[in-house]
Parts: C-alpha cells; structure tokens; sequence
C-alpha cells in the first residue's frame, strides 16, 4: 500500500513550534519535541509547491542510520521513544510512519558547522576568485571537484527563512559561542565526515561536503541534533563515475537545481512546479542514495 505524501502536516493536541523548509517541530513536554520530516523540497533557499513522494521518510531512515553509528564519536538528540507513545491517533501515526523521532530539546548553536572534502559549489567560485576557500589558502591549479588535501571545516551563518546563509571565519564562530566549544564543533564535525567519508566511498559514494547542526544539553555537553548526512544537507557523487574537472551527477537535490537553472526564474518566492519526470527522477535518486548507504528498502 503506498505512503501518504506529506506536504504539510497539523497535528491534533499538539502545538507547532516551526515550520521549516522541510522539517515541522511540535512541542511534546518540557524536555522533548517531535520532528517530522515532509515531503517538501526546497532549491535556492525557497519551498517548491510539489512534493518529492517518500523523500521525508527516506531522509529519516538516512538520518537515524548515521546517529546510531556515530554515537561513538557524539552524542545526538534522539531519544529512542516510539511514535504511538505520544500519537494516539491511528491515522495520524499511519501519516507520520517512518518520517518522525521524539528528540531532547536542546540549544540549537546559532552557526551551520559545514565540511567540504572537495571543490565543489560555491567553495569552487571562491577559489577561482582567490585560490583560497572561505579564507583558507589552497594549492593553485586544483581542478573542478578536485578532492582537497584534507577536509576543510568552513562555518556559517543560520539565516533567517527566506536568506542565504553566509560563510564566516572560525574566528567570529569563536566570538559568538566560545573558542573552547567553536573547537569542539568543528573538531567534532570533521570527525563526523571522515568516519561518513569513508563508509560511503565502501558504499560507492563520494560525500563531497555536508553540513551538521549542533545543540548543548543543561551540563553544556555537544549533541549532533537536526538532520545528518543526508542528500538534503550533502552532495551525494557517484564514486565509479568520479572524475575532477568536471561536476559530478548526484544522488541529492542538486538534479532539481540543475533543472531549474535551466528556467527563467528569478530563485525568488514562489518556486516553479516540477514536471512529473523530474520529481520521479529525484524520488528514485534519493531511493538510491538510502540503499546503496543503509541496504535501506528500495521503493
């Protein structure tokens, strides 16, 4: 029987903290919230009005294989109830099957802790604009998606809906929450990608870059909170098609970006619809990405 599309949720008896691009939060108790991931797509900082079938479920299964492997190297937010233990109601559990966790409220950290293992993005731009990315000198001559010669750690600014996040040094991260905790985020970070790094490639997929989001509990411990290691927050490459010099196809949303750069469209409100066979492509990449990394159900 084929899942509900879940575009937009409203949870009886529960109250909506945030709406985000993709995720909603509602407020369970003192302690815990509950995160569900939609079926929601967004490109260049805006929602698209169609939905990608399952992508919220198959963002959730991703997600939760990464926290359970890497419990060892942080803490993460999740605190392994089931659903039916807060949703009473049948049809609303069938709705958010597989697509939501009961999670620790914590203090989200107000910076994006990005990773990049390769030349890609906008990190490209900025090299070819000043042989350095996001403030760090890189040896000239590097190719397109050119693997880089250790992974970088290049924070950035959460912006608010609707803006673009902003690359900024380790030092105003310091500024902000602390140098003591701004090395623990970004030691903890590079961990996260090299031990993903190398799984994936096993798996036959580069991860390219990522970006993590961190929280603290009361004791000021580090949790690894959000999403992880997912197409949404990566770039997934095909690892036995790789090759520098030019940009790689993806298992992520970057196929939806290259479509719409194809469109005259100003990457403002309100987004574009999606033809039928670009939003059945992007469904089976994210379907590939989760199986080839978690032996997870193909669709």
């Amino acid at each position: 029987m084929p899942t509900p599309t879940v575009y937009r949720t409203a949870l009886r008896g529960l109250e909506r903290l945030h709406e985000g691009k993709v995720r909603d939060i509602y407020a369970l108790d003192a302690a815990t919230l509950l995160i569900v991931t939609t079926d929601r797509l967004s490109a260049f900082d805006v929602v698209l009005p169609d939905p990608i079938p399952d992508k919220g479920r198959v963002l959730n299964s991703i997600s939760n294989f990464w926290f359970a492997r890497t419990q060892q190297l942080i803490p993460n937010h999740l605190t392994g109830r089931e659903l039916a233990s807060v949703i009473s109601d049948a049809d609303e559990r069938a709705l958010l099957e597989g697509r939501a966790v009961i999670v620790r409220r914590l203090r989200a950290l107000p910076i994006e802790a990005v990773v990049r293992g390769y030349l890609i993005g906008s990190g490209w731009k900025d090299y070819q604009a000043s042989g350095a990315v996001c403030g760090v000198a890189l040896p000239p001559g590097l190719a397109l998606a050119a693997q880089l010669p250790q992974p970088l750690f290049t924070p950035a600014t959460k912006a608010k809906a609707g803006a673009h996040d902003e690359n900024i040094p380790f030092g105003e991260v310091a500024a902000l929450i602390g140098a003591e905790l701004a090395a623990g985020v970004r030691d903890a970070a590079l961990a996260l990608y090299r031990f993903a790094a190398e799984h994936a490639r096993r798996r036959g997929i580069i991860i390219a870059d990522t970006k993590f989001e961190f929280g603290l509990d009361a004791g000021g411990n580090l949790h690894v909170i959000d999403e992880l290691l997912t197409p949404d927050s990566s770039r997934f490459w095909p690892a036995d098609t790789y090759q520098p010099g030019s940009s790689p196809p993806s298992f992520d949303k970057q196929y939806v970006r290259d479509y719409l750069e194809t469109l005259d469209w100003g990457k403002t409100a309100p987004g574009p619809r999606l033809p039928a066979v670009v939003i059945e492509r992007t469904r089976a990449k994210y379907y590939e990405a989760l199986h080839r990394l978690a032996d997870g159900p193909r669709e």
